[in-house]
């Protein structure tokens, strides 16, 4: 048990030191990440509607099935 005690206090004091060490992004990173976060949103929309567009008339073909 008391091992489980200090376990959670070392986790504590490394997350304690961890979050002193931190510092917000200036405005030129903070772009930089907002930026590309946005294009891996639109990559991943991007490739879901394709695989979305090329599979419904092969589905149709194949099954006979409509969508709506």
């Amino acid at each position: 048990m008391e091992n489980a005690a200090d376990n959670v206090k070392d986790f504590a004091k490394n997350s304690l030191r961890l979050v002193k060490r931190c510092q917000k992004p200036d405005r030129k990173e903070f772009t930089k990440v907002a930026r590309l976060t946005a294009m891996g949103f639109l990559a991943v929309g991007l490739i879901g509607f394709l695989v979305k567009v090329i599979f419904i008339p092969i589905n149709q073909i194949i099954i006979g099935t409509t969508t709506s």
